[in-house]
């Protein structure tokens, strides 16, 4: 097993993501940096700070000049920052010395390295949200289909009373609905261009400061924090967060698939399961599995993240180091749960016939509580409790259904709505249906 399964060839597929993991590459990292670098000039050469021949020239070498990222390895390893080593290999690519001696203009390596995360963290999370709305949409349309499809609640992995599929497809898509209404201001925080110096102070700009940082985040169309950032945490914390929320929602999802999906249950059929090496007949539910996986992995980063939030003074190179080993693989870890459950509620489909027999399996038991109350109307709550306890032990002493020792107890009580799924169903079918309509939503914006 590599050290990073999600930049291995072996694994791509399990734990990777391509299109998400493209933009947490050393390349992409300098990319980023460099634009960075280059509009940081050009703002400073439209507000006077720096000579606008030079400005131009600097803003045209970081659209232009490669650097590969192997040049700064040594130097990023004994400075801790990449920085120092790419400014210095971005003036000597320049061939330009009288203009690259502007490079860099009042900056410091946090500025840029997050200016470039920003840059990186836009174009994540619009993948992300579009994934995440097209899982919403999947599950819309199940929780549609199956809004009035009876199965067993569980409870404590216990049968409890009846509800419906469509229902527990709306209980799987309702956090991730959520999860896209705080996604703006998830994506407003993580755009966030980074220009406070080499302290908070921006003292090397002088009074104008504010300007080139407010011009350099038009130019990058980023948002302008309107201060200093270095050690106020709570934007990249704010980040975490969601990508730990959604990935765990997408892990309560992959669980109870598992679940619904086991040998004895059967309630669900996954099309796209996985093989065994040696049982012929195994179907692992393996993108079920996968989700669980991912979600524990981003709590734990999540964690991690949470505890770099304590950013020692002005700055604090052990907490940023933190973010730097967590942060990227919260995002691609994120992106993975969403391709694979995109995937995964593609291929799902419900066993219908199977869900009825697991309801009648109980010999009605999951109607223990309608009829309890059903009883309450002629005798004491308590008294009505009790009394359906022992014709739940009388059935189960009997082999029989708690709907024949129920009528034979209670002859003149109406019981056919009692033990009738579809009449003990609740708000189930209401809730998948309000959940469907919601999620159409997202299907128009989608179409």
């Amino acid at each position: 097993m590599p050290a990073t399964p999600m930049d291995s060839a072996l694994y791509r597929d399990l734990f990777g993501d391509v299109e998400v993991g493209a933009l947490f590459t050393d390349s992409a990292e300098v990319r980023a940096m460099m634009l960075a670098e280059g509009a940081l000039a050009k703002a400073q050469g439209q507000i006077g700070m720096i000579p606008e021949t030079a400005a131009e020239a600097i803003h045209r070498a970081a659209l232009e000049v490669q650097i590969d990222p192997l040049e700064l390895t040594a130097a990023t390893g004994q400075n801790g920052v990449p920085v120092p080593a790419l400014v210095a290999a971005f003036r000597k690519a320049m061939n330009a010395p009288e203009h690259a001696q502007y490079l860099h203009w009042g900056a410091t390596s946090q500025d840029i390295v997050e200016t470039g995360l920003a840059l990186r963290l836009r174009q994540a999370l619009t993948i992300l949200g579009a994934r995440l709305e097209r899982v919403v949409s999947q599950l819309g349309s199940l929780a549609e289909a199956h809004a009035g499809t009876p199965m067993v609640a569980r409870t404590w992995g216990q049968a409890a009373v009846p509800t419906s599929f469509g229902a527990i497809a709306a209980n799987w898509g309702a956090p991730l609905l959520r999860h896209l209404e705080t996604l703006p201001s998830v994506q407003d925080v993580a755009a966030m261009t980074s220009l406070s110096g080499a302290a908070g102070t921006l003292s090397a700009m002088g009074d104008k400061g504010v300007d080139v940082r407010t011009t350099m985040s038009e130019l990058l169309s980023l948002n302008d924090p309107k201060n200093s950032r270095h050690s106020e945490r709570d934007g990249s914390i704010a980040v975490a967060n969601w990508l730990s929320g959604v990935a765990n929602s997408l892990g309560k999802l992959g669980d109870d698939v598992v679940f619904h999906a086991a040998s004895g249950i059967n309630e669900l059929a996954i099309s796209s399961a996985g093989g065994s090496s040696t049982m012929p007949q195994k179907m692992n539910p393996v993108a079920p599995a996968t989700l669980v996986a991912l979600a524990r992995v981003s709590a734990a980063l999540s964690s991690a993240m949470q505890g770099a939030a304590i950013h020692g003074q002005q700055r604090d190179g052990r907490a940023w180091m933190t973010e730097w080993l967590t942060l990227p693989q919260m995002v691609l870890l994120c992106a993975r749960s969403l391709a694979t459950a995109e995937g995964l509620c593609g291929s799902l489909s419900p066993n219908t016939e199977t869900m009825l027999a697991n309801l009648e399996a109980t010999n009605g038991h999951v109607f223990a509580e309608a009829l309890s109350f059903e009883l309450a109307k002629t005798m004491g709550r308590p008294e009505a409790q009790a009394a359906v306890k022992a014709l739940v032990t009388e059935a189960m002493e009997k082999d029989a259904t708690l709907a024949d020792v129920a009528r034979r107890a209670h002859p003149d009580v109406n019981l056919a709505k009692v033990f009738s799924a579809s009449d003990q169903m609740g708000v189930a079918p209401d809730e998948a249906l309000s959940f469907a309509r919601a999620a159409a939503q997202v299907t128009k914006k989608l179409n």
